[in-house]
């Protein structure tokens, strides 16, 4: 395991498809949940003014669950941070829930004194082809508006947040991993740490490969649809990435056309790849006050990751990168539980 800090003395106080596996138990408990004092999970609507209009016909209306601690309904004066959890491709703001066990892992963590209280928000940002990468398309949607402001907005109306950067982190799981990292390093005025779970995308695409001669093949939205899962990525990819509103049914341009590579398209999906798009982002990921990656040996995105933390290194940016037995998706609960919520516990505002 290889870590730096981030201000030591700071508040002292690929894409795999997600399996059953990730649901497997948070390791041993201290007490049941009949033991402890339990959150709340309400399921909201929130509409998205950003996403009216995409292409794709993705509901401006999302689903999203928010997690408030068991002292909010007690304590009408105390308000709270907030950690924004970003799912990864195909599972939506449900599934995710189930895979960290969101009600389970917040309270035992809460219960045992490794996490505070805080609010906690899943946002379902599902596409027709399984995601959307949380990037800005006509295409599928400006998703990353959704969860920088539109979300952002919405929860602090509803709910008593305490509705400041110092009080707001960000986190995510693969895709919801790479979301993160894009909308920190675009959005450092809204959050003031974040985390990022095995994140996807990180490094430079080819325009090679069966999933991309399967989805290059792709004519038509159903046959998109009922593509393999892999290939059902590159659509979703292309669709956040390179759009081209004048390229029905699909709406976008795909970096492999007619058994040649679409250079320029290939160009746009690498410019949105976190490892291109850093070098811009320095001033801005130095204003935050933490920020933690983690990644598990056997997954494939292992040194993508690891090339990621170097980079940062090289710049001087305070982080830690934590590494740990385990592959993409088979202990996300127990990271979440054990480790996430503890990151923010440690370093968000709770005054």
């Amino acid at each position: 395991m290889q870590r730096t800090s981030r201000r030591s003395a700071h508040r002292a106080s690929a894409l795999v498809l997600a399996t059953a596996g990730a649901l497997l138990a948070l390791g041993a408990e201290t007490a049941s949940a009949q033991d402890i004092a339990r959150g709340t999970i309400e399921r909201i609507k929130v509409h998205s003014p950003s996403l009216e209009g995409n292409l794709q016909g993705n509901s401006a209306e999302r689903d999203v669950l928010v997690y408030l601690p068991p002292s909010y309904g007690e304590d009408e004066s105390r308000r709270y941070p907030v950690v924004y959890q970003l799912h990864g491709w195909l599972p939506g703001a449900e599934q995710w829930a189930g895979m960290i066990r969101l009600q389970e892992s917040t309270d035992q963590a809460i219960a045992s004194g490794i996490a505070r209280e805080m609010i906690v928000v899943v946002p379902d940002s599902q596409s027709i082809f399984g995601g959307a990468m949380y990037s800005t398309s006509v295409t599928s949607g400006d998703f990353e508006s959704f969860i920088a402001h539109d979300l952002v907005a919405e929860i602090d109306r509803r709910y008593r947040t305490i509705p400041e950067r110092r009080s707001r982190g960000l986190s995510g799981h693969s895709m919801g991993g790479y979301g993160t990292l894009r909308i920190a390093m675009k959005h450092p005025e809204l959050y003031s740490s974040f985390y990022a779970m095995s994140s996807c995308c990180v490094a430079p695409f080819g325009a090679e490969g069966p999933a991309m001669e399967q989805a290059a093949a792709i004519e038509t939205v159903e046959q998109g649809k009922e593509a393999q899962i892999f290939a059902r990525v590159q659509l979703t990819q292309a669709a956040a990435w390179s759009p081209n509103p004048q390229k029905p049914p699909l709406y976008f341009d795909f970096p492999l056309e007619n058994g040649k590579v679409d250079e320029l398209a290939l160009a746009k999906w690498n410019a949105n790849v976190p490892l291109v798009m850093i070098d811009q982002y320095i001033p801005s990921l130095k204003q935050f006050d933490a920020i933690a990656l983690d990644i598990g040996l056997q997954d494939g995105l292992l040194e993508q990751n690891r090339r990621l933390s170097e980079v940062l290194a090289a710049y001087g940016i305070e982080h830690s990168f934590e590494t740990y037995e385990g592959d993409h998706t088979n202990r996300v609960a127990e990271r979440y539980g054990q480790h996430v919520l503890p990151f923010f516990s440690r370093v968000l505002d709770f005054e």
